[in-house]
């Protein structure tokens, strides 16, 4: 049994979250009750939160310290709170994300990170629900227990100092690439290149392990958006929004590719061209990995082989053919249509 006297109560106060969560192994005081009714903070009896309603990575809200308190109630974290909360809307009114799917953080201090909490659908998040972690992924403030994914995002912060924000989540159409084992190929829409660049894929590990953040961790330095196998997309931007950003341009690029392989033709930015790309990306300060590469490293597999290669084609991608209005033929085929094209000419002049 854990009991919340006045001194936890009004730490918690302190922290500016007008919920206060608990479960049948916490009591509060008289003077706790009071100070908390005063406060305007609701009690509400929750059988799955954890003790004293601080997370299991946190002591009891007594134990946060009085620079974390002010730092989680301070107007910058109020304003990537709300920032996380609208993102979320936004990720689940597109579909990124069912049930309590993706998870959103932020860089608030030197070692310090708002993120979004576990079993809460993106799309209903509330600024009081937000946590704040350590680097290590720690819970220092908050009701609400954070992400379980929070150390995947720890290995972008780690490794990508420009990383303000990272953004997780399961879009249908990237994840269906994800699913397949493979990456989208690169060259063939101006935006991609320019506003994501190459996107990275890494095979399945479970979703939160250590196994996955040290898979990302050395991809988050030149990639921005990384397919995780079987899984979703995780993205980094220099602004909640850009983190976002960076997945919507992700999900949009693989709709376009998946619909484009069942219309005849394979078209693709032109080998000359990509560089120019290339140049407004580096003056726009964002990564590549593809910077120091001549023009033919850049054009080194055709994207259409690329995606059709070891996976395989659904819908094989073939240059479009006039004589079969773009319809896949076989050898035997186009000889006999050759074949009836030349009795019907020698015929017309056999008349004359």
């Amino acid at each position: 049994m854990q009991l919340i006297a006045q001194k936890e109560a009004a730490e918690f106060v302190k922290t500016g979250a007008k919920e206060f969560r608990q479960n049948s192994e916490v009591r509060l005081t008289p003077g706790a009750k009071d100070i908390f009714t005063e406060a305007g903070v609701k009690v509400v009896f929750d059988s799955t939160a954890a003790p004293a309603s601080a997370p299991a990575a946190t002591a009891t809200p007594g134990h946060y310290t009085p620079d974390d308190v002010r730092l989680f109630a301070s107007k910058e974290a109020t304003e990537i709170k709300e920032q996380i909360c609208d993102i979320g809307r936004r990720i689940w009114a597109r579909e990124y994300c069912d049930g309590n799917g993706g998870n959103i953080s932020a860089r608030l201090g030197p070692d310090r990170f708002i993120c979004t909490p576990t079993g809460v659908s993106k799309g209903f998040m509330k600024p009081d629900m937000m946590c704040m972690v350590d680097g290590k992924g720690k819970q220092l403030g908050g009701t609400w227990k954070r992400s379980s994914e929070i150390t995947t995002h720890m290995a972008i912060f780690h490794s990508t100092p420009e990383a303000v924000s990272v953004c997780h989540a399961h879009p249908c159409h990237a994840g269906a690439f994800a699913i397949k084992g493979m990456a989208p190929p690169p060259r063939l829409i101006p935006e991609l290149e320019v506003f994501v660049g190459t996107v990275a894929y890494t095979p399945y590990k479970t979703p939160g392990s250590a196994e996955i953040a040290a898979e990302i961790f050395p991809l988050a330095p030149k990639h921005q958006s990384i397919l995780m196998g079987n899984h979703g997309v995780i993205c980094w931007g220099k602004s909640v929004e850009d983190a976002y950003f960076k997945m919507e341009i992700t999900d949009a690029y693989c709709r376009t590719v998946i619909l484009a392989q069942s219309i005849p033709g394979a078209a693709s930015i032109p080998c000359d061209k990509l560089p120019e790309l290339l140049n407004i990306k580096k003056t726009l300060g964002l990564p590549d990995d593809r910077y120091d590469l001549k023009p033919a490293g850049l054009c080194e597999v055709d994207p259409w082989q690329q995606m059709c290669g070891s996976h395989g084609c659904s819908s094989p991608v073939t240059p479009f053919n006039p004589m079969t209005n773009g319809a896949a033929s076989s050898d035997a085929e186009i000889e006999a249509l050759v074949q009836k094209l030349t009795d019907e000419i020698v015929a017309n002049l056999s008349k004359k």
